[in-house]
């Protein structure tokens, strides 16, 4: 059953307890989830994403089917699904579960998408795509934020704002939140000044993603993964930040290759090492051997170049990749 994305009402108010979200538009899918799904759940929330699922079959429908005294509903979030859930979700519609509810968040899917086409036609679950906003949707929901805040600002300001925003709503909210904590003793702000803001933004995301991918922490990769909207474009920045990373490590572990101690290369490192760094780069330096770290810096330029041919897909190729080296054994 097809549900177009700005029929709130038909979304929330339907009986179906499976939902399929995809498109490109992260912000808004979140926002609706957040606001007519999560609230309704509280602690009762559960998030997966689809390559632990499909790594572990078992566990998941365990988690699904059994039920607790004190846990009479609960929500079921699966980041970044696509076909190969599938047969999942139609298993979990054949055991006529009702005590759940699953909400699928894709990327983008072709129209010969089976997972697409399964909801499409289906009538007892809801497929909802969501499309990349317009600059007149982004215009007003920028509008109302700094009326309601209070805080002058110019609609050439507004303009600028839309425009770095790329069609996702969740890029405008996290503009919104710098602006915020910036007009905190003020109530206007000036075009140089969002210029300032939005240049200067660093993604701390992007680094702590990078980390902990190579400190082997594969739970709190997957954490990232999950809680960050990545657009298309942040893919080859995720890349960049890998490789620049691995072979800075690269470099530490061969001279650690010399009866050298870690933390005084580290500590001695050119460029500087900022010192909140040092700690997760010393654990990083536990899990990964020179052949495995040179194996690793071959195997990204491959997936960016598979990136650059598959942009429609770039999120999946990426995410898969990540987990697969946030797992892997390559201890010295």
């Amino acid at each position: 059953m097809i549900i177009k994305s700005y029929e709130i009402n038909k979304i929330i108010n339907n009986k179906k307890n499976i939902y399929l979200f995809y498109g490109e538009n992260e912000g808004y899918k979140n926002e609706i989830i957040k606001k007519f799904f999560e609230i309704n759940f509280l602690k009762k929330i559960y998030r997966y994403d689809e390559k632990e699922i499909l790594e572990n079959k078992e566990n998941f429908y365990n988690s699904i089917l059994t039920k607790s005294f004190f846990e009479n509903e609960k929500l079921i979030i699966i980041s970044r699904a696509t076909d190969k859930i599938k047969d999942i979700v139609e298993e979990i519609i054949e055991k006529k579960v009702t005590d759940i509810t699953i909400v699928l968040n894709a990327n983008l899917l072709e129209k010969k998408s089976k997972l697409r086409n399964f909801f499409e036609k289906n009538k007892d679950v809801v497929c909802t795509p969501f499309y990349s906003d317009n600059s007149q949707t982004l215009t007003v929901i920028a509008n109302h934020f700094f009326r309601k805040g209070k805080i002058s600002i110019s609609q050439e300001s507004i303009n600028l704002l839309v425009e770095r925003c790329r069609g996702d709503r969740q890029n405008l909210y996290n503009e919104f939140n710098k602006i915020e904590s910036y007009t905190k003793n003020k109530k206007n702000i000036n075009i140089y000044e969002v210029l300032k803001l939005t240049n200067l933004a660093e993604n701390y995301n992007v680094s702590e993603l990078a980390d902990s991918c190579l400190a082997k922490n594969s739970k709190k990769t997957i954490n990232i993964l999950n809680e960050n909207n990545y657009s298309v474009e942040d893919c080859i920045l995720i890349v960049k930040t890998i490789l620049i990373k691995s072979k800075r490590l690269l470099n530490i572990i061969k001279e650690m290759k010399n009866n050298k101690n870690a933390d005084e290369i580290i500590s001695s490192y050119k460029p500087t090492i900022f010192w909140k760094d040092k700690e997760i780069i010393k654990q990083q330096t536990k899990n990964w051997s020179l052949k495995g770290l040179k194996n690793l810096i071959y195997s990204i330029s491959d997936i960016e170049l598979l990136i650059k041919k598959n942009s429609n897909n770039s999120i999946n190729i990426l995410s898969d990749f990540i987990i697969n080296q946030s797992k892997t054994n390559n201890e010295l």
